[in-house]
């Protein structure tokens, strides 16, 4: 098992190797009788209140996006009474769990990640990963290693942060305390991605007790993350697991007195909502909630005229149609030179047509289906309008007979603020606007100010002045910007994650500036021996 006492370093940099499950090997096998235990298990999933098991007999189906009359199972909805019931649970485990030492809340956190890089339950979670949220082998074998890779980071955190303290003259012991916060933290977490578990356990790691509402369309990979992690040793009360409605549950959790902190994922208008609802409730909480966000976005790639049209293509492609583009890093939007374009088109498309549609648990699938009929809705009316205005280059379709399927489109447009320039469609659809060579300048400043996003984007050019320019113009376009290489794909303690503007809060996931968000320190002074003159200090007379 992992120390607390090891460097820092170690556990950000001791990243969980990703598997190959080439055919006939020992992974693939497993893997394989992963997939049929998931198919067959028929889940009946709970609420999660205080360690014990709550069926309220509401509930929802859990479909297989890209065959979705499969049914995996169901899952239960909580409402505000399950709700309260939470918030008491958190409170009652608060009173323990906040006065253990770090060492002893480390643990079982520790002991999940083990869990989490070989064995059974790595196989399970990327059985269910790939049919709850359909995503190829490669894609969720990295999601659920990334969620060990999370699990580490935070401990070496932890200890990085408990590690500042103050100076102590002689005759005092000046300390901090990083306390949790006094109350519970509302995590909402979306359905990309597995390891967004974390937007749970990191707070809890810190002595916080946590109500957790996951998106729907991810129960089966969250019920199946705390029930991984209960195993590890996780008290019950620490996260209690709420899955519904998110305006029911959030609604009810948003006006509780106890608030302390809104761990949030998902869509930049949520987020909005959630701010104005906290802050139309100030005066009635006990403290100031914390609000941590990750939001949209609308992730660039802005090609120079000396750039590698090669890279640029295999960029583009990885970078846009990867797990449907359903990331809020994704590439949905390119500013191409003029004098590139053609030769740059012609890659394009033929890597786009090269990409198999279909189930991602079969060999040769490289894309899925988007994640609910009511997001295959959205893009098929987004594809309508681009084959009205004539822009689709290639793809453009959406089906839904068996799976709600979205080819992988490429758009080239003639106006930057265009809707596919602007507004984030989270799915594989890709807009190219073409400029002049000799506009680079203004370029740069359209790239900067035709969104409200600021998450992610990427410059591609050989020429060393047009990177220094780019890099003074787009300061404030994206919190992870990359230089030749695709705007996606952030690994844990090498780009910390996340953007300002509409993009979020830019507390940059699996760091110390995220963690300290959900602590309340305190100054604690020790004097060795206490001052016994009374008199107070005066010139002389």
């Amino acid at each position: 098992m992992t120390s607390l006492a090891e460097p820092a370093a170690a556990h950000v940099l001791k990243l969980v190797p990703g598997r190959q499950y080439h055919a006939g090997s020992s992974e693939r096998v497993r893997l394989e009788a992963a997939l049929a235990d998931v198919r067959a298990a028929a889940y009946d999933l709970p609420l999660v209140i205080g360690g014990q098991e709550v069926r309220t007999g509401r509930t929802f189906k859990i479909r297989t996006p890209h065959e979705h009359s499969v049914v995996l199972g169901q899952a239960h909805t909580g409402a505000g009474a399950e709700v309260d019931a939470a918030v008491t649970a958190a409170g009652d485990a608060a009173r323990t769990w906040g006065r253990l030492s770090p060492e002893d809340r480390a643990t079982p956190f520790l002991r999940a990640a083990e869990l989490l890089a070989d064995g059974a339950w790595r196989d399970r979670l990327v059985a269910a990963t790939m049919l709850e949220l359909s995503k190829t082998a490669a894609q969720a074998d990295g999601d659920v290693a990334e969620a060990a890779d999370f699990l580490r980071a935070n401990v070496a955190n932890m200890h990085a942060v408990r590690g500042v303290q103050p100076s102590s003259p002689q005759g005092f012991t000046n300390d901090v305390d990083y306390r949790p916060l006094e109350g519970f933290v509302l995590a909402i977490s979306p359905f990309n991605y597995t390891s967004m578990n974390n937007l749970a356990f990191g707070p809890a790691l810190l002595g916080n007790t946590v109500l957790w509402k996951p998106a729907e369309t991810a129960s089966l990979v969250a019920h199946l993350s705390l029930q991984l992690l209960r195993e590890a040793g996780l008290p019950d009360g620490v996260i209690n697991l709420l899955t519904g409605s998110g305006a029911e549950i959030g609604e009810a959790a948003l006006r509780r007195r106890e608030l302390s902190a809104v761990h949030f994922t998902g869509s930049t208008q949520t987020f909005r909502n959630i701010w104005s609802t906290v802050g139309g409730n100030i005066a009635n909480y006990r403290d100031y909630p914390r609000i941590v966000g990750e939001t949209g976005g609308k992730g660039f790639v802005l090609v120079h005229p000396s750039a590698d049209v090669e890279a640029v293509a295999v960029a583009c492609v990885r970078g846009a149609y990867e797990y449907q583009g359903q990331k809020c890093a994704a590439v949905t939007r390119v500013y191409a030179p003029r004098s590139l374009w053609p030769a740059l088109k012609e890659r394009l498309v033929e890597q786009v047509r090269a990409l198999n549609v279909g189930d991602p648990t079969l060999p040769g699938t490289h894309v899925g289906a988007v994640i609910s009929a009511r997001q295959h809705a959205k893009h098929a009316t987004v594809l309508a309008q681009a084959r009205d205005q004539k822009t689709v280059i290639s793809g453009g379709q959406a089906t839904d007979t068996t799976g709600w399927f979205v080819e992988p489109t490429l758009l080239e447009v003639t106006d930057p603020y265009s809707q596919f320039m602007t507004e984030e469609l989270f799915g594989p659809i890709m807009a190219v606007y073409v400029y002049d060579d000799a506009e680079w300048q203004e370029t740069l400043e359209l790239v900067d100010r035709s969104t409200e996003f600021g998450l992610t984007g990427a410059v591609f050019a050989d020429d060393e002045k047009a990177i220094a320019e780019a890099d003074h113009a787009l300061r404030y376009t994206a919190g992870n910007y990359y230089i030749n290489d695709k705007p996606t794909g952030a690994a844990v303690g090498q780009q910390p994650f996340g953007g300002a503007r509409a993009s979020g809060t830019n507390d940059k996931a699996g760091t110390v500036w995220n963690l300290i968000r959900f602590t309340s320190p305190r100054t604690v002074k020790h004097t060795h021996v206490p001052d016994r003159d009374s008199r107070i200090s005066a010139l002389d007379g």
